[in-house]
């Protein structure tokens, strides 16, 4: 009898996981509409902070929950709004995204305190500072370049636009990308650092 119920409750506890994922998935699709142009990076990167909702995700429901609301969040992107990157940029903001959530979820989840939890942030944002530049420099930007048929020095120009010291790939990626996901890393950061003991229990309790 016990074990029935039991299975019965792991089994209602995944339908809730699922369905507050579920939620999540799409309200960070949501805040991912609304993004922010920034003066010293190329247009193609706008600040915005769906990675708010993920990382809360990630702290109430654990780093998979996270892994599942990020992959949501740009699958529902993807149905609604399609790709004017040829999926470079979704890929980008998955992989990049993943990079800043995993170790923020995954030493909050050791632990959890406040004082974990700006670990996990620091971790997390360094983390998304550090793969970002190397995703963007190996990967997303030669894609971009080659599958929207622009020239790479056509990418790097637009930097230099914005930035003279902007004077190949490596600059480019140090001068815009580095920065952009820096500061990313830290306003989402403080925000969810100050914002989720007063909505997690919303999120744990449902």
């Amino acid at each position: 009898m016990s074990a029935g119920v039991s299975t019965k409750n792991r089994s209602r506890m995944s339908v809730n996981t699922i369905a507050k994922v579920s939620i999540l998935g799409a309200l960070a699709f949501l805040v991912m509409l609304f993004e922010i142009p920034l003066p010293f990076a190329p247009a193609f990167y706008k600040l915005g902070f769906d990675e708010v909702i993920v990382l809360i995700g990630g702290f109430a429901l654990g780093p998979w929950a996270a892994v599942c609301i990020e992959a949501l969040k740009i699958a529902l992107n993807l149905l609604f709004n399609g790709t004017i990157t040829a999926g470079t940029g979704e890929l980008s903001n998955f992989l990049i995204g993943l990079a800043f959530v995993l170790p923020a979820t995954f030493v909050y989840h050791q632990n959890k305190t406040r004082k974990n939890a700006c670990i996990g942030l620091i971790y997390g944002t360094i983390s998304m500072t550090i793969m970002g530049g190397l995703i963007n420099y190996f990967i997303i930007l030669p894609a971009y370049s080659f599958f929207m048929k622009i020239p790479l020095d056509a990418l790097i120009a637009m930097g230099t636009a914005i930035n003279p010291n902007i004077n190949g790939l490596l600059a480019f990626v140090l001068l815009s990308t580095v920065p952009f996901n820096l500061l990313k890393g830290v306003l989402v950061s403080l925000i969810v650092f100050i914002s989720y003991k007063k909505v997690s229990p919303v999120i744990k309790n449902q």
